[in-house]
């Protein structure tokens, strides 16, 4: 079969082959040319025509024949075809290079936590460049890491049902409120003034600094507008969280419910405050599961207030810590932004379920696992 007889060669794929083709044509890690074969594939699939592929995607009418030809007959697997090039030919061979990469992965170096270039290419008998390439290649990131924490909790996904059903589909005539207690910000003063921003130069601040004094910050995060109701005290008990639900009670219209989304802190469930809930049952509370706390929204904005207000403040007192949230909570008010919840129940389980499957697949005294404490 010519090249020139596939004007119109259809292309038929699964969906999730498709879904493939879409991952790689925008992964960080695709090669610009594979990436290129896929959106060429796609457009196909699309319907599109030769004529208009080549023209949006700047190539020749041929190439477009001859990709929709080979994924046509040869599956999608064809796109990743690299052909040797006629320039300077690799100087390793790719055992050498996949021998990195398993290293990188599945070792460290002795005594140490992680790896770096210059450490891997000594180990390696490399140039830190290869080494450099090669992971910014296969998208890895040593020197980076997060946190994470499986829970534990007997009825997890119950309350995870609950949670991110009341988010997806809130209920009609009702509120949902995110509440959380922020405790122990502290009222941190920098032992001497620091530098402002220029041109060429960041702003800067001493690495030192005086303490003085703590605050506990209680907010509640509305999920229809994304506005923050905020109080602080000098104590996080129940009688300073049953007065932030009182001024819940008195800040919104009698005729809502109130759906109260909240972590199991010990004073959220204290005798006292489950007295004082039974007697205004328009407040419906809804627990996160333990070590979930990612699972309440007002976490998110607790990074907004950290991030754009007290980590870069310099505090002479509480008063002037307290003076710097409100003021930061009455700007956030002014311009709200909602934060809107995509994750479905079956897409956090699967990705739990991917998180304990590695877990169980490092023995412990391993090199991978000497050293760490357990999170299940």
């Amino acid at each position: 079969m010519s090249l020139m007889s596939n004007e119109g060669l259809a292309i038929k794929l699964a969906p999730v082959e498709r879904s493939q083709l879409e991952q790689w044509a925008t992964a960080q890690g695709t090669p610009q040319q594979v990436a290129l074969r896929c959106r060429i594939v796609l457009a196909a699939i699309a319907g599109e025509d030769n004529v208009a592929i080549a023209q949006e995607q700047g190539v020749s009418r041929p190439t477009v024949q001859l990709w929709r030809k080979r994924v046509h007959e040869g599956g999608i697997g064809e796109v990743w075809q690299i052909a040797p090039g006629r320039g300077r030919k690799p100087h390793y061979r790719q055992a050498k290079l996949d021998e990195i990469i398993q290293a990188t992965l599945q070792s460290k170096p002795a005594g140490m936590t992680h790896w770096s270039c210059r450490l891997m290419a000594e180990a390696q008998g490399v140039s830190k460049n290869t080494v450099n390439r090669l992971w910014q290649l296969h998208n890895l990131k040593p020197h980076l890491s997060r946190t994470f924490k499986l829970s534990r909790d007997a009825k997890f996904l119950e309350k995870l049902t609950d949670v991110v059903g009341l988010y997806l589909n809130p209920p009609e005539k009702a509120l949902v409120l995110c509440l959380d207690e922020k405790s122990q910000i502290q009222a941190l003063d920098r032992t001497q003034p620091g530098l402002p921003l220029k041109k060429g130069r960041c702003g800067t601040w001493t690495h030192d600094y005086k303490r003085n004094g703590t605050t506990t910050l209680f907010a509640a995060l509305n999920m229809l507008d994304g506005k923050v109701i905020g109080e602080c005290h000098a104590r996080h008990r129940h009688q300073e969280w049953l007065r932030f639900l009182r001024r819940l009670d008195r800040e919104f219209p009698s005729n809502l419910k109130l759906h109260l989304v909240m972590d199991n802190y010990g004073t959220h469930k204290e005798p006292h405050v489950q007295s004082w809930l039974k007697r205004h049952p328009r407040f419906i509370c809804h627990f996160v599961p333990t070590s979930s706390s990612w699972l309440n929204l007002v976490e998110r904005w607790f990074r907004e207030l950290t991030d754009k207000a007290i980590r870069r403040g310099s505090f002479v007192s509480v008063p002037d810590l307290k003076h710097a949230i409100d003021a930061f909570i009455n700007s956030w008010n002014d311009t709200p932004k909602p934060f809107i919840w995509t994750a479905t129940v079956e897409e956090i389980v699967e990705k739990i379920a991917r998180a304990r499957a590695k877990m169980e697949q490092i023995k412990p005294g391993s090199s991978l696992s000497r050293g760490k404490k357990s999170v299940l």
